[in-house]
């Protein structure tokens, strides 16, 4: 799960569960006269508002915020989990709302009212049934959790980051131990013809095109060569990858471990 996925959005709704599973611990009705909560219960309580409220609200935000940092989301019956989250935590609004007008069947004239818990509770799944709803409506919402870090600066074409990440097959061949630099090279220069890459994959594509260190604003997925639609890795902010080969609008893009991949979209990318 990559959090860097997240949304403002998905801040909201987690905040929101967690204010409900406090208020699960309050007082889930008030009695008239009555100042000790001491025998007042909670909704651990209740079982139908444990199970239509709490626990209900709870899975709701959990799948939204899942289904939101997972690469690919998994499908049910045609739906998504994010609309099954959305779905949860509508009915846990709902739920909470009657039992803030009703706490306990027929206590309208009882002098029994709603308590502190189940007031707090419905609060909580209100905000979150509208975190959900609104995230893919207000762009406010849809912008980052967290930040991404500036990539370092790229490297150049060939050349071996200090990380141990580079090209594959573009590190130069060093001297041995010991040995001396070749003649008519000053001690540490460059060898005068670069070495060959030993793989198809280190040779710079043809054509006008020339490769160039790049980086994605939010996570994307690179696809497979052979053009089919099943993601192979995803690209994640704060890193760069070397696009070897443009074909129309998509890239031809290599990931830090060597996989290839065609990058589909590219609007917003940051060339190094």
């Amino acid at each position: 799960m990559n959090i860097r996925s997240l949304t403002r959005g998905d801040g909201v709704v987690i905040g929101a569960a967690v204010l409900l599973f406090i208020a699960s611990f309050l007082d889930l009705f008030s009695i008239d006269g009555v100042s000790s909560s001491a025998s007042i219960p909670s909704a651990w309580s209740s079982g139908p508002v444990l199970l239509s409220v709490v626990l209900a609200g709870i899975i709701g935000a959990a799948l939204v915020v899942v289904s939101h940092g997972l690469p690919q989301v998994p499908k049910i019956v045609g739906l998504d989990l994010g609309q099954f989250g959305v779905a949860f935590t509508v009915f846990a609004a709902w739920s909470a709302l009657g039992n803030v007008f009703d706490p306990i069947a027929g206590s309208e004239d009882s002098g029994i009212s709603a308590g502190t818990g189940l007031i707090l509770a419905f609060i909580a799944t209100l905000i979150m049934a509208g975190a959900a709803i609104a995230t893919p409506l207000v762009p406010a919402l849809q912008a980052a959790l967290v930040p991404s870090p500036k990539p370092a600066a790229p490297q150049p074409y060939g050349a071996q980051p200090p990380g141990g990440y580079g090209y594959p097959g573009a590190q130069q061949q060093g001297q041995p131990f010991g040995g001396q630099p070749q003649q008519g090279q000053p001690f540490g220069g460059q060898p005068s013809q670069p070495q060959q890459a030993p793989t198809p994959q280190a040779q710079p594509p043809a054509g006008d095109f020339s490769p160039f260190w790049f980086a994605v604003p939010v996570p994307r997925p690179l696809f497979s060569e052979d053009g089919s639609q099943a993601p192979i890795a995803e690209l994640a902010p704060g890193t760069w990858y070397l696009a070897v080969e443009q074909r129309g609008a998509n890239l031809v893009a290599q990931t830090q471990d060597g996989r290839r991949g065609v990058l589909q979209d590219t609007s917003g990318i940051q060339r190094g």
